[in-house]
């Protein structure tokens, strides 16, 4: 497996010679999506779905319905690539199967809207005899976990809905072996500098590793 940060939440995952994107919003670079076997969107939040990168590779998207409804309007264009996912549902990608997880946001405000989020959850198999395969985690703006063991965690550090202590308590809760900070554009130098010590000492303590990867940067 490759996993490439491309820039906020955006993150390109290679394995047996298929390609998925992740979230290639307004904060990730203008080809952040080219090359790419399939794209999953969480969203509609800009920072997570831009219509311009869409129209930059003909992979399929998938998406939840509030994405597509946003698609068939401003890029109609896309909207033919365009599959509409559910909760729990799950599908394949080439060497990946890929699950739905949970279907709301995180609460920015009270006084605000709710809206719709998916996570991704990636198995990455080598083959009929790798039945259990590595798994990836993409929760987009959601703390709700996959209900099952993840070997790889893209965990969100700064948000305008989570306190740097919710995002470490979500990640140990998790127990991946790895996690791979995302959701980077909110917090400046000096904020990402504090995160960067908790999330780090504080998951470290329980033997899980962390680290925050430079864009364009892989493991």
């Amino acid at each position: 497996m490759r996993l490439t940060k491309l820039g906020h939440a955006c993150v390109r995952v290679e394995h047996g010679g298929t390609t998925l994107v992740l979230d290639p919003g307004v904060f990730t670079q203008e080809d952040a999506a080219e090359g790419a076997d399939a794209i999953l969107i969480t969203h509609e939040h800009p920072d997570h779905y831009d219509p311009e990168r869409l129209r930059r590779t003909d992979a399929p998207v998938f998406t939840i319905g509030a994405v597509a409804a946003r698609i068939r309007e401003e890029a109609p264009d896309v909207a033919e690539r365009v599959t509409v996912v559910q909760p729990e549902e799950a599908w394949a990608v080439g060497g990946f199967g890929v699950e739905a997880v949970g279907e709301l946001h995180a609460v920015i405000h009270p006084d605000l809207p709710r809206f719709h989020n998916s996570g991704y959850l990636m198995t990455l198999s080598d083959g009929p005899d790798d039945s259990a395969g590595t798994t990836v985690f993409h929760p987009g703006d959601a703390l709700t976990g996959p209900g099952v063991p993840v070997d790889v965690l893209l965990a969100p550090v700064s948000a305008p809905w989570m306190k740097i202590s919710e995002g470490i308590d979500f990640a140990r809760t998790i127990g991946a072996a790895r996690n791979v900070a995302i959701h980077d554009r909110v917090y400046s130098d000096a904020g990402l500098g504090i995160a960067d010590g908790h999330f780090g000492r504080i998951l470290g303590a329980a033997g899980l590793d962390y680290v925050r990867l430079e864009d364009g940067a892989d493991l």
